[in-house]
């Protein structure tokens, strides 16, 4: 007998088993997604704050560490640590010195005579104002992201919180248009009244926003990281949307905390099986 005869009796037997049956119904399964990194070693978990970039319209780093504890909460089984978010971009500045207030050029004033005094010396700057500097793209985040690798730093925060698992990272928040020909759907309503709906193209211009966040987990026992994972997610609107832009991080989010969440906790796939009576 050829393998051809043994697939052609097979799909036979398939066909009789089929016809055999006359109905089927559908079960709803759950698969079980085993986590990224194993995180048995903890009982407690520190969102510790992010160096955040981008748009001055979303506090990047508040709304990071307010959301994953969020999650944390109630998708994992670690406990959320609650703490003030670390403010890690003016940490890193105030140890560079970033922010100090440069003398002002000396200034000349009119003498009483008529005559042109000599400049004054700018006074020395009396604080120090700190000023963060401008983070638009990931090149500008990259110098910042030396501070992860700061094992001494990174214990002494697991040592004050009783050495838990710590996430920190950077989030890059940034304006996004784009113009081009886009596929959209156009409602009618033909000669009968009946309503249809067709696909157009057409050329539109779209502002949104991109999302890129870097998720890094460190171990508060160490101080060294344990795990990283960087995500990118963006999205357009068509100019009669008004999205704001604190809306449209959530939805951005939202794409991205499946993956996140994915890392540390187990997470189920939720799906359908056709059984046949």
């Amino acid at each position: 007998m050829t393998a051809r005869t043994v697939r052609l009796l097979a799909s036979l037997a398939f066909a009789v088993v089929v016809a055999a049956c006359t109905s089927f119904y559908e079960i709803p399964i759950e698969t079980p997604i085993q986590p990224k990194l194993d995180v048995s070693a903890f009982q407690r978990v520190l969102v510790a704050g992010f160096v955040a970039g981008g748009t001055e319209d979303v506090d990047a780093n508040q709304e990071t560490v307010r959301l994953l504890r969020s999650q944390l909460r109630t998708k994992s089984n670690l406990k959320v640590i609650e703490a003030d978010a670390l403010p890690l971009l003016s940490i890193l500045n105030e140890r560079d010195g970033v922010g100090s207030v440069a003398p002002l050029a000396p200034v000349s004033f009119p003498a009483a005579d008529g005559q042109e005094a000599s400049p004054q010396p700018a006074p020395q700057a009396q604080t120090t104002r700190q000023e963060e500097p401008k983070i638009k793209n990931e090149k500008d985040l990259e110098q910042y992201e030396r501070i992860f690798a700061d094992v001494s730093y990174w214990k002494k925060i697991g040592e004050e919180y009783q050495q838990p698992l710590i996430i920190t990272g950077t989030i890059l928040f940034v304006p996004h248009s784009k113009a081009g020909i886009v596929q959209r759907e156009r409602e009618f309503y033909d000669s009968f009244g009946r309503r249809r709906v067709e696909p157009v193209r057409a050329y539109m211009e779209r502002k949104g926003y991109i999302l890129q966040p870097k998720f890094v987990f460190i171990d508060g026992r160490t101080g060294t990281v344990l795990y990283s994972e960087r995500f990118r997610e963006e999205r357009l609107y068509s100019p009669q949307q008004n999205t704001p832009a604190l809306s449209s991080y959530f939805e951005l989010m939202d794409q991205i905390l499946p993956s996140f969440l994915s890392t540390l906790s187990t997470q189920k796939i939720r799906g359908t099986r056709v059984l046949l009576k």
